[in-house]
């Protein structure tokens, strides 16, 4: 059986998530080999609470392809590229079915990464770089390209497209990530086609003056996602809950930084962040998700940044946790198909961490390992941060078991 794994937040999912799990299954010569995707949960890895609930996330994505859809816990899914790919990498791994690996690149040579996946950044030029006042990004690509002192500037301008293309970047650290843990995955990479972008149509949504209305939201989102994955969502907008508050997810993080003395040992502050914050936030408290966020921007500190340090602070994640976790402690499912429920029954003898499909399976495990209970417990505080800014009760979650698609 060839078990195919995607990394996806699927946030929303669009045209392009359901053209990579096609594509996927095309280069594995496979049309019923099973896709399993590991997807962040209440908040994703640019620091942000995700849009919709991880179930209806997850039943959008099993009605367009997927087959088992299981979390990547907190601490990992809202993190930097390199603690994110650890996490997801780590996931799919440890549960010991999955034999092929697919993720989207958007760099014109991608082959260029796994020779880049051999190379680390040049320590002084990056703090050279930044202490000039370039930002990360940039200052990343110059020091991994001082690696490479004897490049034509054609393959130096391959290195830099690489390095300035978001999802070539988490390939990079994926390929990283799949040498280090010797996971053995066939990898498969595959060159965005369509014109989809998640980024823009969360831009769309946050820019509606009632993204309550299920109307204007079905017009907004048509075309742009599946029609399956469209219908998922307003099923469950007509009344269940709605789409992310970020106006009083800002106003939550408002009054956290004015109740905290000391912002700086939570997780992403540091390196003067937490003044920063802090001062920026003191002078325009009032101004809304928008304003407040142009105004936090800076060169120093990117906005993803930003946003995962205000989230460690709503859910208290201290930085000592994040240098002490390095490892996932359990497999949360989030749902499965049919062909999804015989993977799982394999994946229960193979897999190498306790397997949580309710809520309750954890309480169950939390009196012999204090490093599960931990990192469950959380999951659990940032799914019910989240569940206020979607209009969901607290412990929502107690009461759902994994979404089944037939």
């Amino acid at each position: 059986m060839r078990v195919i794994g995607i990394v996806a937040e699927f946030n929303p999912f669009h045209n392009g998530h359901e053209e990579l799990i096609k594509r996927a299954r095309e280069k594995v010569g496979d049309p019923r080999a099973v896709v399993m995707s590991v997807m962040s949960g209440p908040f994703v890895q640019r620091g942000l609470p995700s849009v919709l609930p991880k179930h209806v996330r997850t039943e959008s994505a099993l009605k367009c392809g997927c087959d088992v859809v299981l979390e990547i816990p907190f601490t990992f899914a809202c993190a930097p590229s390199e603690r994110f790919a650890h996490g997801a990498i780590e996931l799919l791994y440890r549960t010991g079915v999955v034999t092929d690996i697919a993720f989207g690149v958007d760099c014109k040579a991608p082959d260029i990464l796994y020779e880049l996946a051999d190379v680390e950044p040049d320590e002084d030029v990056l703090k050279d770089r930044l202490s000039s006042g370039m930002n990360f990004p940039a200052a990343r690509s110059e020091a991994v390209l001082a690696n490479f002192p004897d490049a034509d500037e054609a393959k130096k301008e391959i290195i830099r497209d690489a390095l300035r293309q978001p999802n070539s970047i988490l390939a990079l650290d994926y390929i990283r990530e799949i040498r280090k843990q010797k996971a053995g995955f066939k990898i498969h990479m595959i060159s965005r086609t369509l014109d989809s972008s998640a980024t823009s149509i969360r831009n769309d949504i946050y820019g509606l003056e009632d993204s309550r209305s299920v109307a204007t939201l079905a017009d907004t989102l048509m075309g742009k996602i599946p029609d399956r994955a469209l219908a998922a969502y307003l099923s469950k907008l007509g009344g269940y809950c709605h789409m992310a508050d970020m106006e009083r997810y800002m106003e939550s993080v408002c009054h956290e930084v004015e109740r905290t003395s000391d912002m700086s040992g939570f997780a992403y502050m540091g390196d003067g962040l937490e003044g920063h914050i802090a001062n920026t936030i003191d002078q325009v408290r009032d101004c809304g998700f928008r304003s407040i966020s142009e105004k936090l921007a800076t060169k120093h500190f990117t906005m993803p940044r930003i946003y995962r340090a205000m989230s460690a602070l709503l859910t208290g994640q201290t930085e000592d946790y994040i240098e002490r976790e390095k490892h996932l402690q359990y497999i949360r499912v989030l749902g499965f198909t049919r062909e999804g429920r015989y993977c799982l029954k394999i994946m229960g003898k193979c897999a190498r961490l306790p397997v949580i499909h309710n809520c309750s399976d954890a309480l169950e495990l939390y009196s012999g390992n204090e490093r599960l209970k931990e990192q469950f417990e959380l999951d659990l505080l940032a799914n019910n941060i989240q569940a206020g800014f979607l209009g969901l009760k607290r412990d929502y979650e107690w009461e759902l078991p994994p979404v089944i698609s037939r």
